[in-house]
């Protein structure tokens, strides 16, 4: 399912993680460790981000790193 990218940016906390992953590309756990909600409650923020495009998730290894992807944002502007 396609989520609609106003939908992902109302949400205080998806607006946190998108600055966050503004500045650095981190892993889940890197995210997870700058807010003080639950690992599960981050990855379902990062679901809905990487679902209407704003986030992407690259394989490194072991790892997957999140980014940004301000493509996405051009919908809101």
């Amino acid at each position: 399912m396609r989520r609609d990218v106003f939908q992902a940016i109302a949400d205080p906390n998806r607006r946190a993680i998108i600055n966050l992953l503004a500045h650095q590309k981190l892993t889940l756990n890197g995210v997870a460790e700058n807010f003080d909600v639950s690992r599960p409650a981050i990855s379902k923020h990062i679901k809905i981000l990487t679902e209407c495009g704003l986030i992407i998730i690259k394989q490194q290894g072991r790892e997957r790193y999140c980014e940004a992807n301000f493509k996405a944002l051009g919908e809101v502007s």
